[in-house]
């Protein structure tokens, strides 16, 4: 699954738990499955902001990707 289909499975998870409906064993199935996406949604972000903190915090004017690479 990719970013944008993880973040709609959460979205679609806290609708489901913010439903008075659903079922508690079904509730917690779905809790834990969304702390799992959460999670693997904050590391991709993380990493993301990473990739731009090195874009920006290049000293000579260029975009890097890291010290060794430049993009043209």
């Amino acid at each position: 699954m990719n970013f944008e289909d993880k973040l709609k499975r959460l979205e679609e998870i806290v609708h489901l738990l913010e439903d008075e409906k659903t079922p508690l064993e079904e509730a917690l199935k779905l809790f834990e499955e969304g702390n799992a996406l959460f999670k693997e949604l904050k590391a991709y972000l993380k990493k993301a902001e990473e990739k731009i903190e090195i874009l920006i915090k290049d000293q000579m004017g260029t975009l890097t990707t890291d010290e060794d690479e430049e993009v043209s």
